[in-house]
Formats: structure tokens, C-alpha cells, sequence
């Protein structure tokens, strides 16, 4: 017998609401089963929610997130898969090392303002 959830397992294991379960449900990102108004989620489903919450914390957008899912293909070993994630990756490492430089920028200017407004004020006490 395969290993089955609840929404409230998932939740309580993965830190996340209920409500954030339903909107990945509501996107077709997981498709639980139902008995009666019950969810029961499988362990493909729990595994494609861990995908889901892993892309999310490297900033992947939700539709990035569903391209990458969509492309699992076990039969092709994921090459394809694992081909996206890894320019994914390589674009999310280089956006990050922009912002880095441009948080720098931002740090000098604001050290610059700061020189300028502390000089004024020594001046003009």
C-alpha cells in the first residue's frame, strides 16, 4: 500500500498553510485525490510540493517552476529536465550577481550622501 497525506500532514511537515497547498492544487501544480470533500495526497504529490516550495526558495517564478515539473520524464533519465533547471540555475545565479553589483553602486552613493550631508552640517552647525 502506498504512503498517502492529508492536507493538514503536508502543511504541518512543509511549514506552509493550507490555503498555500489549495492555490498550488487550484494552479495544477498537485492533483490530490478526493474522498468525499477530503484531499489525499500521494507521495508524487508530496515529492512535486517540495519541487514546488525547493524552486520558490531559489526564486524561481511559479511558471518557471511548472516548466521544470512538466519536463519530468523518468524514461529519459530527465535530461531535458535537468537541462532547463540548470540554465534556470545559471540565470538566477547571474540576476543575483546584478543585484549584488548594483546594491554596491547603492552603498557607495549612499556613503557619498552621508560624507556630504555630515560636511554640511560641520559647517553650518
Amino acid at each position: 500500500m502506498s504512503t498517502t497525506y492529508n492536507i493538514s500532514e503536508l502543511a504541518k511537515e512543509f511549514g506552509i498553510t493550507t490555503r498555500t497547498i489549495r492555490f498550488y492544487e487550484a494552479e495544477g501544480l498537485i492533483s490530490p485525490e478526493r474522498q468525499g470533500q477530503t484531499r489525499i495526497y500521494s507521495e508524487k504529490d508530496r515529492v512535486l510540493l517540495k519541487l514546488i516550495l525547493r524552486g520558490k526558495r531559489l526564486g524561481f517564478s511559479l511558471a518557471e517552476s511548472r516548466a521544470i515539473l512538466d519536463l519530468y520524464n523518468p524514461q529519459s533519465g530527465n535530461q531535458e529536465q535537468l537541462q532547463l533547471l540548470l540554465n534556470k540555475i545559471q540565470e538566477r545565479r547571474e540576476a543575483l550577481v546584478q543585484q549584488l553589483k548594483d546594491i554596491e553602486v547603492m552603498q557607495k552613493e549612499l556613503d557619498e550622501a552621508e560624507a556630504r550631508c555630515r560636511e554640511a552640517m560641520t559647517e553650518n552647525p
